[in-house]
């Protein structure tokens, strides 16, 4: 993969003027899902943006529900970008294919690093995740099926989220984590390196902010791991090892890999409602309450 510092994308692309992404492909993918957003959403789909769930501009999230919804399933689907990138607009594409299917879609945003490190980004998902249950009962949305998802970095705080605070949540979907955030030997000026030095508040914090390291109870809600077949080595192989903790905890768990995909087309494949993955999500039964 080619490594571009210098990359820079035009204002409806990076609003707020965010660090230059470090990828082509990552560049690519931005301004293939902002110009996704801009195309405005089916009239049968009722939408509000930038709903506040905190203090910071950052706490907001948007709403996409099927028009007359009555207790449908939530999905929740927190954007990707290094914990240092992205926005809420990075998920909202998705509004048509899951209103089509009966959901209503929650796309928040979250505080980024490095002015707001991790754990900030799990503590505002967390929030956002309080303030749903108070309030998606507005839009149509079922507080008790709750589906938390994300793509990349928020697949890593959507899996976070699910373990931490399971009321509710039916299932956990993440789409290319980073279920592990460890590594012993950064190599200088790799991603790897950019989590110790930019990303996390404390280079100690990696196993708390890492959800192969958070698999503690049996009985967690389930998980549907998804990647893709050319996806970085960094989420094949922490996928895999999340994979088997949940299993060694008696934790419902599938492993998916996306034959031919690389880890920016596991999420953008999901602007088609006929995609499997939904077909997988949609088919979870409702959990039984405890």
């Amino acid at each position: 993969m080619t490594h571009s510092a210098d990359l820079t994308l035009s204002a409806i692309h990076n609003p707020d003027g965010q660090p230059p992404l470090p990828l082509d492909a990552a560049v690519g993918y931005a301004r293939t899902v902002m110009d996704w957003d801009t195309q405005g959403t089916d009239p049968t789909v009722l939408a509000a943006r930038d709903i506040v769930y905190g203090p910071h501009p950052l706490h907001r999230y948007n709403v996409f529900a099927p028009r007359g919804a009555e207790r449908a399933p939530v999905l929740v689907f927190w954007h990707g970008g290094g914990w240092t990138n992205g926005y809420r607009q990075w998920a909202t594409f998705m509004g048509r294919a899951a209103c089509s299917l009966g959901l209503v879609l929650v796309a928040p945003s979250y505080r980024l690093a490095p002015t707001h490190p991790l754990p900030a980004g799990l503590e505002d998902a967390l929030a956002a995740l309080a303030h749903l249950r108070d309030g998606i009962g507005a839009w149509g949305g079922d507080r008790d099926r709750l589906f938390l998802a994300g793509h990349s970095a928020g697949g890593q705080i959507a899996a976070l989220t699910a373990l931490l605070a399971p009321d509710g949540v039916a299932a956990c979907l993440p789409v290319s984590g980073i279920m592990d955030l460890r590594h012993p030997a950064p190599p200088p000026g790799s991603l790897e390196e950019l989590v110790y030095t930019t990303v996390l508040a404390e280079p100690g914090l990696d196993a708390a902010m890492s959800p192969v390291c958070r698999v503690t109870e049996p009985g967690a809600v389930p998980f549907l791991l998804t990647y893709g077949e050319h996806d970085t080595d960094r989420v094949i192989r922490s996928n895999r090892a999340l994979a088997a903790q949940l299993a060694d905890h008696q934790v419902s768990v599938d492993l998916v890999e996306i034959a031919g995909a690389d880890h920016f087309d596991t999420h953008t494949a999901l602007y088609s409602p006929d995609h499997t993955w939904y077909r997988r999500l949609t088919g979870i039964p409702r959990r039984s309450a405890t």
